[in-house]
């Protein structure tokens, strides 16, 4: 089950972040999203100690936690995307078909003519198309 998704700009400042938990654990995700940027970073800056297609838009597993696994993904603009979810089993395949979807909402949203670049996404309709992705994650991995 995802429990956050955050989209984060080039100068590491938040565009987009959703918690998608009925208790109070936000401000834990949050930390969770800011601390996955140092790794993000690091990946990013330092090729030679990860994987060797530096050019690939997919960071895969960025850390693993007691309780949750963050997954990331670099756009070629250098937003980053972050997920954070509960399921412990996932395979690599569905997180990489996710931010495949994430991405192309993402895109619809800041090609808006009404968006400011730079600044929070709040498109309601992009919330909603958020939403329906992730809903559609939780069905597509438990079947």
């Amino acid at each position: 089950m995802i429990v956050c998704l955050a989209v984060v700009g080039h100068e590491n400042n938040p565009l987009y972040i959703q918690s998608f938990t009925e208790s109070d654990d936000a401000l834990k995700l949050h930390h969770i999203v800011h601390c996955s940027l140092d790794v993000i970073d690091e990946r990013v800056n330092n090729p030679k100690k990860s994987s060797p297609t530096i050019n690939e838009a997919f960071l895969g597993l960025l850390y693993p936690t007691e309780n949750y696994k963050v997954y990331g993904y670099l756009t070629n603009t250098k937003v980053k995307f972050i997920l954070v979810t509960t399921d412990l089993d996932i395979r690599d395949a569905d997180v990489r078909n996710f931010f495949r979807k994430f991405h192309a909402a993402y895109v619809d949203a800041v090609s808006n003519p009404f968006h400011v670049p730079g600044k929070r996404i709040t498109s309601r309709t992009f919330g909603e198309r958020v939403s329906t992705i992730v809903k559609s994650f939780g069905l597509s991995s438990a079947s």
